[in-house]
């Protein structure tokens, strides 16, 4: 047999080796959501949902975004729906309010930085909780590598991001970032840890 038909029997061999593709997967169906109407009842009570849920602690963050025009601020909100979402690509998520109004501004600059509370900043997440106020005054920060978003001080880790996608959920919007750049406060001598939210509180980690 000379070298074309060895070529040619190679091939016949790899195609009847060859392992069948498998079977196409069809996606389930979306299911269908609607918010309960003004004359139904809730199927859970909205406090006893907060008050089990709250036994999950959580980190605390500030979601920061630049100005979109020079006669703007900073955007920025405290927020604990905060979770890391995907290692290839580096995807991140949060999730906000549909009646905040700072979203909005958010969504206006397409990115954010998210700023990992340090256990003695507390007063400044609350801070950025109220709405309405100026919530930067008196406020150290630097501008995140990429996005130019504020960086605040004394937090022990931020993440750089573009927003890569929004989805809905319930009264909520979930918000998935693509994350540029990350750092935490390396430099520190003697990190005391991250602020954390439990049954409506604030405490620390504890050795």
């Amino acid at each position: 047999m000379g070298q074309a038909g060895m070529a040619e029997a190679a091939v016949r061999y790899l195609r009847s080796a060859r392992t069948p593709a498998p079977e196409r997967v069809e996606a389930l169906p979306r299911p269908e959501l609607r918010c309960v109407g003004a004359d139904e009842r809730a199927p859970l009570d909205p406090a006893e949902f907060r008050r089990v849920l709250g036994n999950f602690a959580t980190g605390v963050a500030v979601i920061t975004a630049p100005p979109t025009t020079t006669a703007d601020s900073p955007a920025g909100f405290a927020c604990q729906s905060f979770t890391s979402l995907s290692l290839d690509p580096p995807l991140v998520a949060f999730m906000v309010g549909r009646t905040s109004t700072t979203w909005p501004r958010i969504a206006r600059a397409g990115v954010f930085c998210v700023n990992v509370l340090a256990a003695h900043q507390a007063e400044l997440c609350s801070a950025f909780a109220v709405s309405g106020a100026d919530k930067f005054a008196g406020v150290a920060y630097d501008a995140a590598p990429v996005s130019g978003s504020p960086r605040l001080s004394g937090a022990v880790a931020w993440i750089d991001c573009a927003i890569h996608a929004v989805h809905t959920g319930g009264d909520h919007l979930i918000v998935v970032g693509r994350v540029d750049a990350l750092g935490t406060a390396a430099d520190d001598p003697d990190p005391e840890g991250p602020l954390l939210f439990h049954r409506g509180r604030f405490a620390r980690l504890s050795d």
